[in-house]
Order: structure tokens, then sequence, then C-alpha cells
């Protein structure tokens, strides 16, 4: 199937020679003599690229390459014009054309610069499917109310070049949160750099992030660009950002302050101008207070902050991340396709997931390839994913102290999980509970933030 183009000339001798030309080309060709007949044409029509005539009487070329552009940014759009006009040249590219064509024309070159503009258009049209599946595939999943408001927030977030911190557990898919940001960003053609923190040296940080100069130190046999460099106008995603030391944290900072640095060796100003994103799975707050995180670093960092759901706050996703996890490791040779019972689900939304979706990925991955019927069972399911629900609260219990990383966090949630099950056992008594373990009422009452009890 051969393009569709439109001509748009108030000259009926050139939209005659120029679409009998096009024509014999192969090309499907429309005519509009003014702008207001090319604008009723294209709703109607919806032509691959217009050839336009900039000097109209009544709507210029101008004024209808802005209309064509509100109707359908995709179409291209070619302006024609006279010899040497520049200003004419600078503004139809501003407003989005994708060449000019100056009189009298060359067919040869008409032919050319179509032949550019289509595949300019093809290529796009390949851009927005490649980015559309890659949305797909690292689609945040799940309908539970703790997603949902976290794909509002995205969806406010992304289209700003604001910067971006994201914290929660491991295994909750902060880098995810981040690619997706990026994709929905305005900077989505531009390139998307990650720096793991967490695996820079306190040496390796300059080198990384700045780049550096051939000879700058004896490893350097090289010029080298920094991935701050390599980011361009995209996104840098600065990931686990609280492994960076206080020293690096300083560097990092100085360079956000004044969005400009050089390169390890070198004497050259370059601009920082890429968007920031930052991630840890630390409680940052604590981090400054006990003096390992600089304050000023998370302040700048922190414009807009996102806050990746544990699973355990969202288990009414584990059948839908599940059944996704276990479709696409059938896709991948894997095992054969596989699909939980409802007492199998039932007992992996009684677990605690320390390990968030990394754990049931994981999970979903062994027993993808370790069951052999086609449905799992709770009988397939590996311990501590199988246990009774007695026995699966208990596990809880453990698993979600053990993931703590602040021994003050583990011992009040031992204290809470404690009282809630001496309160269980008297029935609620709030009384006898409090006289069974030795401790007042409002003791009960501060750990278990339940005023109504009382």
């Amino acid at each position: 199937m051969f393009p569709t183009i439109m001509i748009v000339d108030d000259e009926p001798s050139i939209l005659q020679s120029l679409g009998g030309l096009l024509s014999d080309e192969g090309y499907d060709v429309i005519t509009a003599s003014n702008g207001y007949e090319a604008l009723k044409k294209i709703e109607s029509a919806a032509p691959d690229l217009v050839l336009l005539d900039v000097w109209m009487p009544g709507l210029d070329g101008i004024e209808t390459l802005q209309e064509i552009k509100k109707i359908s940014p995709v179409i291209q759009v070619l302006i024609i014009t006279g010899h040497g006009n520049i200003e004419t040249a600078v503004k139809a590219t501003k407003l989005g054309a994708f060449d000019l064509i100056e009189k009298p024309l060359s067919f040869d070159k008409v032919i050319m610069t179509i032949q550019r503009a289509l595949n300019f258009q093809r290529l796009e049209e390949q851009n927005r499917y490649l980015r559309r599946k890659m949305l797909e595939k690292h689609a945040i999943n799940g309908n539970s109310s703790a997603i949902v408001a976290l794909k509002k927030q995205i969806a406010v977030a992304a289209p700003t070049d604001a910067w971006i911190l994201i914290t929660g557990e491991n295994g909750t898919g902060k880098e995810l949160i981040a690619r997706t940001i990026h994709q929905l960003s305005r900077r989505a053609e531009e390139p998307y750099i990650d720096i793991n923190c967490a695996n820079l040296s306190e040496e390796g940080f300059d080198a990384e992030f700045f780049g550096h100069e051939k000879d700058a130190f004896p490893a350097a046999t090289g010029r080298r660009k920094g991935k701050a460099e390599l980011a361009g106008k995209g996104t840098l995603l600065l990931d686990q950002i609280t492994d960076l030391s206080l020293k690096n944290q300083g560097k990092l900072l100085r360079v956000l302050q004044e969005k400009q640095y050089e390169r390890v060796g070198g004497n050259r100003t370059l601009r920082l101008d890429a968007r920031i994103i930052a991630t840890s799975n630390r409680d940052i707050e604590k981090e400054i207070r006990a003096g390992a995180f600089r304050e000023e670093l998370y302040y700048r960092l922190n414009v807009i902050p996102v806050i990746a759901p544990p699973l355990r706050d969202r288990k009414e996703d584990i059948g839908v991340l599940a059944d996704i996890f276990l479709a696409a490791n059938a896709t991948q040779g894997r095992g054969s396709r596989k699909r939980l019972s409802e007492d199998a689900l039932a007992c992996l939304c009684a677990y605690c997931w320390p390990g968030n979706v990394r754990e049931l990925k994981s999970l979903m991955e062994r027993l993808s390839i370790m069951t052999e019927a086609e449905t799992i069972r709770p009988t397939d399911l590996p311990a501590p994913y199988n246990m009774s629900p007695s026995a699966v609260s208990a596990a809880n219990d453990l698993a979600c102290l053990f993931s703590m990383e602040s021994f003050d966090d583990a011992v009040e949630a031992f204290k809470e999980t404690f009282i809630r099950k001496k309160l269980a056992e008297n029935r609620n008594d709030v009384s006898a509970t409090a006289a069974q373990l030795h401790i007042s009422r409002s003791v009960i009452q501060k750990l278990i933030k339940a005023p109504g009890l009382l």
C-alpha cells in the first residue's frame, strides 16, 4: 500500500503537475487549493504527508501547519516556499515541519525529501511501538489501592522535570518505578542511564559519574565519558543513593547545586542537563540523624517523594503478579504454563513476603520448573509458604522482624506483636492482659495504637 500525499497550493498548475508526477511514482494523491480545504480533507483522508505552500490567501501555510499538528502531530509536513526566506524556514521548523523545499521545484529533490520524511515517520512509528512494548514489559501491575495511588502519583510526576526520590524495601520495584517515570516523561526518547551507588568504591565515584581524560590517573588509558555526560538530556538514576560515602555525597551535592562539572583530569566545564531520580531502601531521615547522609542532599533530591509499597501492603495483587510471572516463565521455556489453585493462592496471601515482589517472582520461577501438574496446589509449595494459618502467622511475624534493618523498629514491632497475641488470648480484655503482663493499660494503648480498646 502506497503512502497518501496531500498537496496544498493555490496555484492549479502546481496541483496538476506535481500531483501527476507523484501519482506516476505510485503515491495516492489528494489536493487542496487552500488551508481551509486542506484541514477538512485531513480529518477524513488522514494523509501520511502534506506538501504545503507557505504563501496562500486566507489561511497561510504557517497557520495551516499549526492546525495540522493539532489535528495529527504524526503527519509529516514539507513546506514549499520562495527562495531564501530564512525566517519562514526557522518558524516552520520550530512548529514541526520536517523540511522546506524551495521554488522553483526540482522534482528529484521533492521525491528525495518525501522519501526521507516517510522513512523518518516509519522510524517514529517503530519507536512509539517499542516504547509501548517496553511499558507493557515493565508495567507496574496490580489493582490494589496502594498501586492505584502509586500509578496516579507517577502520572502526575512523570511529565514534569522535577527530581524524584523513590524509597522502599528491597524487592519492591524502585528501579521499575524510575524506568516507568522516564518512559512517561518528555525525555522518553533521550538516554536512561543508571549508577548503582552500592557498587562504587570511594575512589570509583569520580570516574563513574564525571568521566575522565586520558592519563588522568594510571589506569586512564583513554578518555571516558561519565554517566552524567552519557545521560545527556535524559534521565540519570542514582540507585541506592544512601550507599554513597559522605565525601562523595558532598561532590554530588555540589554538582546538583551548580549543574556543572568537569571530567577527572580535565578543565572543560560540562553541564548537567539530565533529570535526576534517586532510590534508597533505607529510612533516610534516620540516616541523617545518624550522621550518615547529608541533609542538604536529601532536600535537593526529595522534590517529589515516591514510596514503593511492600507486597504485604498490597496482597490483593499477589494473584495478578503470580499469574504474570507464571505466564512469562512458560514463554521463556521454564516449564509449561502453570496456574495457582485457590488454596495455594490463599497460602501465598497469608505469607509476609519480606523479599517482596522479587521473592514472589523467584518462587513462581521455581514452581514453574519443579511442579509437574498444570495446577499448583498447597502441597506443591515449599516451606514456609505451605504452612498452616497459625504457623504462617508465626512465620510472618518472625520474617517481618528479621527483614527490618533498624533494631529499634524490630523491638517496637515485637512489642506490638506480643501485646496483640496476649490480648487475643484474653479475648481483648485489656485489664486482664495488663494484669497478666504487669503493665499499665496505657502501655497497651500506646503499643498497639488502638485507643478504642480502652
